[in-house]
This record gives C-alpha cells, sequence and structure tokens, in this order.
C-alpha cells in the first residue's frame, strides 16, 4: 500500500494530465475570459481553444493550402468589441501614453471597425503590455512599423512580423482559418463558417444556427450576437465585419507595408455568399481604416506553471508507481 505522500503526488500527476489531455482533445473548445485594465475601464476578452494541432491542411480553400497549425491556441470567441478599444485608449492617455486609436461610434459591444492594421496591432501590444508580456509587434519611437531583427529577444526567422515572446497576437492566415473552417469533430473541413457547405441564412442578429449576419441593411450586429457559432464555437467569422489577418498577401511576412490579408465578409446588402466562404481571401494595405472591417485577437499559450508540476510530479512518482490500495 503507498504511503499518503505518494498518493498525493499520484492524485496530483493524475489531474495534471487530465487537465493538459483535455486540450489536446479534437473537439475540445473550452471558452474563458482574460480580462484587462482596471477601475470603470476594466474589461473582458472571451477566448475559445483551438485544439487537434497537427491537422491537415485544407486543399480547397484560398489559400491553397490552409489552416494547418501544429499547436493549441486560444482565439476570441468574437470580435472586438468597441468597448474593449475605448478603454485601453482611456487608460493609456492616463498612463500619459496615448494609443489615440480612431474607430466608429455604433456602441459598445458593437465590432470596433475604421481601425488600421498597424492600430489593430497597437492595440494587441497594449494588451500585452497591461498583462506584463513583451509586445508582439515593433514600432520604432515615431510610430513606425519595423520587423524584428535577429537582435530582438524573441526574433522569429519564420515570422518577422510577430515577437515569439509575446501573449496576444493578430491571428496568422492559418489560425483565422482553422478557428473558423475546420470541424475537430468530424475532421473535415467545411465551406464556411457554420459548419456547413451550405450559405448561412442572412440574419440581421442572433445566434442561431446556421445564420450570419449579411446581406443586410442595418449594419453590424452585437459581436455577441454576430450569428450561429463555427465548430470550434467563434461567432461572427462570416459576416458582421471583415476581420485582419495578421498575414501579408503573399503569405510572407517580410516586408513592413506591404498588403495584409481580410477574411470573413461583413453585413452589407452587396455582399455574396463567397465573401464568406473559404474560397475566398481579400487584401488591404495597413494603413487603411474601411468602415466594414474588424479584427479578433489570438492568445498563444505560455509554458504553464502545470506543465512544469507534471514534469515535476512525474519525476517525483516513485519507480513502484502509484497504488491506491
Amino acid at each position: 500500500m503507498a504511503d499518503r505522500s505518494t498518493q498525493r503526488v499520484c492524485l496530483l500527476t493524475l489531474i495534471l494530465v487530465g487537465l493538459l489531455f483535455v486540450d489536446l482533445l479534437p473537439g475540445a473548445s473550452p471558452a474563458h475570459a482574460d480580462w484587462f485594465g482596471s477601475g470603470e475601464h476594466r474589461f473582458e476578452i472571451p477566448f475559445v481553444t483551438i485544439g487537434a494541432p497537427g491537422n491537415p491542411a485544407d486543399t480547397t480553400g484560398a489559400p491553397n493550402p490552409a489552416g494547418r497549425v501544429d499547436y493549441v491556441y486560444q482565439i476570441c470567441k468574437y470580435e472586438v468589441p468597441e468597448e474593449a478599444v475605448r478603454s485601453a485608449n482611456a487608460l493609456s492617455e492616463l498612463a500619459g501614453e496615448p494609443l489615440g486609436l480612431t474607430l466608429d461610434d455604433r456602441g459598445p459591444q458593437k465590432p470596433a471597425t475604421s481601425l488600421s492594421w498597424f492600430e489593430a496591432a497597437r492595440f494587441v501590444n497594449w494588451l500585452n503590455a497591461d498583462q506584463g508580456h513583451p509586445p508582439a509587434y515593433k514600432f520604432d519611437e515615431q510610430g513606425a512599423f519595423q520587423l524584428w531583427s535577429p537582435d530582438d529577444a524573441g526574433y522569429n526567422p519564420a515570422n518577422p512580423f510577430r515577437n515569439r515572446a509575446a501573449v496576444y497576437v493578430l491571428p496568422s492566415v492559418d489560425e483565422w482559418y482553422k478557428a473558423a473552417y475546420y470541424d475537430p469533430i468530424a475532421q473535415v473541413w467545411w465551406d464556411y463558417p457554420t459548419g456547413s457547405d451550405e450559405p448561412p441564412i442572412p440574419v440581421a442578429s442572433g445566434t442561431d444556427p446556421g445564420t450570419a449576419v449579411w446581406n443586410q441593411v442595418t449594419g453590424p450586429a452585437d459581436v455577441q450576437l454576430a450569428g450561429g457559432a463555427s465548430p470550434f464555437r467563434t461567432i461572427g467569422q462570416g459576416g458582421n465585419v471583415i476581420e485582419w489577418e495578421e498575414t501579408a498577401a503573399d503569405l510572407v511576412n517580410d516586408r513592413g507595408g506591404e498588403l495584409l490579408g481580410l477574411r470573413g465578409g461583413d453585413s452589407g446588402p452587396t455582399i455574396g455568399a463567397i465573401d464568406l466562404s473559404s474560397s475566398f481571401r481579400n487584401t488591404f494595405p495597413p494603413t487603411g481604416n474601411p468602415v466594414n472591417v474588424g479584427f479578433r485577437v489570438v492568445r498563444v499559450p505560455e509554458p504553464t506553471a502545470s506543465l512544469f508540476l507534471l514534469v515535476f510530479a512525474l519525476l517525483a512518482v516513485p519507480r513502484r508507481g502509484c497504488n491506491f490500495e
């Protein structure tokens, strides 16, 4: 019979293995919210987990191939709302380092639009700074965007746009595509971000399955009501507003100022179903700030304390193993 200390170590090991295993399950999309800011300007951003690492790429959409991601990550369940950007603006001004991000004024839970790619990147940098993480994107003292260089901590030669030490980033072409179109249970790719090859039913607002906010004259819905969910439980990746990708039009992030990817379609009456589909990818200059373009954020998980505890626990288990008899 194992002594009590050994039993406790064994139990801890089983719990931690279970927690890590849940994150790796193909269909696991547990939602959680990260909180930012303080006082009256405190706000939350809900995330869902995108599991099934090492999934096969889609070879039927644009670009081709697309959507293979070899790691577990989180992505905003909803498009970033106005409330979050206004809170970051207010807090940065109080701190004496104003972001000065410009955006439309439709309502606190409407998607934040009319931000350029550079402004979205600066908002992401603010999220990192608020949580004590390094910035994702490099701007010089004059506010000009720069590539990370080999001399910079966190430099990633495969993606000089994104600092690998950052936690919050804009979604790459593959991160965005997988969250929208991959079904981790059926292990198939769908044409639309509602888990279907049929175009979503156009609605002005709501979350009924198989719906999306498109072909409307009323403008975008609140981010929580932007149509039915994807298989990973994201909302609004089809319709409502088009969304910035981190990735350049040519899929190689090697030049500042180059055209960036856009995806998802918007709520307008001139949008066709193809705009919401996996077959369509648009591009736009990073200085542009269209009224129908918003964004969402990806959270790249840090090495967690649980992982270190797991390693410790595994090393601590006596060679004779766990015995609860």
